[in-house]
Formats: structure tokens, C-alpha cells, sequence
């Protein structure tokens, strides 16, 4: 199952950085690799064909939240998610266990599930591991994801061991479903979810046992949940070397351009954000040389591109200036535009170290970026 579903193409000399393929039937996916997130069956202000155009190769679901409007049931009777949304690549759906920390006021743990309230209507909505699977079988997701328990931050260590432990149970009981429903047979996968905190034991005890439930990948949760940086690498850093070296490994939910950098070099394989989507709807778009809030009034009468030479309309066909006036004005536009060209700068920033794994100066190439994108005001400088 895992020779099938991924392949194992580079690996860098100087860090931890790996290149490699994710193969499904909806597509092949290079990696590592940026997945833009489309929560309620759409990525945010961009159509599909455009995300094609800009080289998406997959793109996530959320299960709590298409469970609860239109239904996983009718987007079955609907063909599945593919043809309900138009979008014929890949798709990646969650389990709903992100939901078990955001919306931790709205829900109550149980030893099968948990008890949600709906935040629409309040209705009472249970979720456990067969029942995340079933909605996202009902779906038709590419990779479907455990139901996991993710830890606030902080979280002191019994605590932690226990949402350890309980994502552990869940994750059996998937593993097994998985095999019953015919999610396997299907062409189909199923990530299990390494959770644990900062505590460095708890999180090699969870990728280990995880391991021997030969789950076709793996992902890394409970990152980006409030910690610092140095406390995020420092997870990531503590649970990668624990994942069976060869399947795909996902940081779940992260991050700024630099940091999926120094994740790559740590030996992450893919990611996903809203922070792409999200920053162009409060005007802040980026760039090689950092970001560039859209609001300021340097940019009133500047006619460069965003990034001059990029291929995406935004850069190719608009001005800063314009861009301006239309963040400043509310004009739904700007926001388009923005989100465009922000989902492919992350897309074509994946794309260069994909490149860069393969020539072998990944190394030295990803911390020259890094320095150049955090030391810049968004003006180029080269």
C-alpha cells in the first residue's frame, strides 16, 4: 500500500529535507507541497480553475463543518466532494479533531467520541473515529484523517498523556474501520495523527505505536496552537525521526513562508494554512522580500507589480497602487486578487524547494530566503 501511494525521490545532503511523490487517483502530488485550505467545499475568493492555473495539486476539506452544512450524505448523493465543488485533483478531508480543541467550549469528551454543540444551531452532534470515517467516505476524500484529541498549550503532562492515549484508541479503531468500510479498496488512504504537545517522550510514544498500525502516512498535530516558534520546531523536530521514513509526513495547520521552510528542512513533506487566504482579506499580501500590508500609504502611487515577473494575475495585470485602492476601498476584488496571488507564492514556493532538494543546495538556498524574507519591508531589494 505505502510502495503504491508514495515514493521516495530526494533526499538532502545538509538537512532533513526530503523530495517525493504522493500518488492517488484523483492525481500525483509532488512534494513537499502546500494544500489550500477549502473548508466549506471552497477555497475562499478563488475558483478552481484558477487554483488549477496556479498549480494547486490539492486542496482540503473539513469534515466537521460540510457534516454540518450541506451534509456529507448530500454531497454523496451529489457525485462526492470532487464534483460537488468542481475540482478534480486530490483532496485531502480532516477528521473533525481540530474541532475538539477550537470549539473545546461547544463539546464534551467521551472515551468513544466526542459530544459536540453546533455552533450554527446548537443540535447535539456526535463524532467519533467511525463515524469521521463515514462522513468522510461519504465525501470521497483522497486521504481521509484519524479522529484525534489535540491538546491546548499549554497542557500539563497527565492531561497530555491522556489526549495521547485516547488518540492512540481512536486511532486503532480507524485503522480497523478502515479496512471494513473498504476505504483501502477504494483507492483510498487514511493518515493517523502523532499528537503529544512539547513533551518529547509522549510524542515519541504516540509516532511509535502509531508506526505499527502501518497507517499509509502520518501528521504531525498539535502545532500552531498557541506555542512560540522555537516550541513549534521544536515538536516538529521531536516527532519527525519517529515517522516510518518512508510515508509522507503533514504538519497539520502551519504556517508563515520561512516557517514551512525550516519544516521542510526538519522533514515535513506537506502542509496546509488559512493564512494565505486569510492575510489577503485583511490586505497583507507577500513577497520574496517580506510581507506588504496594502494598506500603507507608500504604495498610493507606486505602479510596480507585487512581484514583478510572477506568474499569476495579480502580479501580471495590476499595480500596488491598484491593489491599494482596492483594500482600502472594501472593494471584494482586492481580496481576490490578494488571495490569488498569496496561495501561488506559497504554491510556487514549494515548487523552489522542490528544485532546490533535487540540485542539492537546499540547504544553503532555503536559509539565504529566510534571511532575505525576514529582514525585508516588502520592497525588493535584489
Amino acid at each position: 500500500m505505502s510502495e503504491r501511494f508514495f515514493h521516495l525521490l530526494d533526499e538532502d545532503s545538509s538537512t532533513q529535507a526530503r523530495r517525493g511523490r504522493v500518488v492517488t487517483k484523483h492525481g500525483e502530488i509532488e512534494t513537499p507541497i502546500f494544500m489550500p485550505v477549502g473548508t466549506q467545499a471552497t477555497v475562499k475568493a478563488v475558483f478552481p480553475w484558477t487554483l488549477e492555473a496556479i498549480g494547486a495539486q490539492i486542496i482540503l476539506g473539513n469534515t466537521y463543518h460540510l457534516n454540518l452544512r450541506p451534509t456529507s450524505e448530500l454531497v454523496r448523493d451529489m457525485g462526492g466532494l470532487h464534483q460537488f465543488m468542481g475540482w478534480q485533483g486530490p483532496i485531502l478531508t480532516d477528521s473533525g479533531g481540530f474541532q475538539v480543541f477550537s470549539l473545546a467550549k461547544l463539546r464534551k469528551l467521551r472515551e468513544d467520541g466526542v459530544e459536540f454543540k453546533s455552533h450554527l444551531d446548537g443540535r447535539k452532534i456526535f463524532l467519533g473515529p467511525k463515524e469521521s470515517l463515514d462522513i468522510q467516505s461519504n465525501l470521497g476524500s483522497d486521504i481521509h484523517m484519524v479522529l484525534d484529541e489535540c491538546p491546548p498549550f499549554p497542557c500539563d503532562k497527565p492531561a497530555c498523556a491522556e489526549a495521547v492515549n485516547r488518540t492512540l484508541r481512536w486511532a486503532e479503531i480507524s485503522r480497523g474501520y478502515a479496512e471494513e468500510i473498504g476505504v483501502f479498496e477504494r483507492g483510498n488512504f487514511v493518515f493517523g495523527i502523532v499528537q503529544g504537545s512539547t513533551y518529547e517522550d509522549l510524542r515519541r510514544q504516540c509516532a511509535e505505536r502509531l508506526a505499527v498500525m502501518d497507517f499509509p502516512g502520518y501528521a504531525i498535530g498539535g502545532v500552531s496552537v498557541g506555542e512560540p516558534e522555537p516550541e513549534m520546531l521544536a515538536q516538529i523536530e521531536m516527532t519527525a525521526p519517529f515517522i516510518p521514513r518512508e510515508k509522507p509526513r503533514y504538519a497539520m495547520g502551519i504556517g508563515t513562508p520561512d516557517q514551512l521552510l525550516k519544516m521542510v528542512a526538519r522533514g515535513v513533506d506537506m502542509f496546509d494554512c488559512v493564512m494565505p487566504t486569510r492575510a489577503a482579506r485583511h490586505g497583507t499580501a507577500y513577497t520574496p522580500w517580506g510581507k506588504v500590508n496594502m494598506r500603507n500609504e507608500r504604495w498610493k502611487c507606486d505602479g510596480s507589480s507585487l512581484v514583478e515577473g510572477f506568474d499569476n494575475p495579480t502580479c501580471q495585470r495590476f499595480s500596488r497602487a491598484y491593489l491599494r485602492h482596492l483594500t482600502v476601498t472594501g472593494e471584494p476584488l482586492g481580496g481576490m486578487l490578494l488571495s490569488l496571488h498569496n496561495l501561488h507564492f506559497y504554491i510556487d514556493l514549494m515548487e523552489q524547494t522542490r528544485e532546490h532538494i533535487q540540485a542539492g543546495d537546499f540547504g544553503t538556498w532555503h536559509e539565504e530566503w529566510i534571511d532575505r524574507y525576514l529582514s525585508g519591508d516588502g520592497t525588493p531589494n535584489d
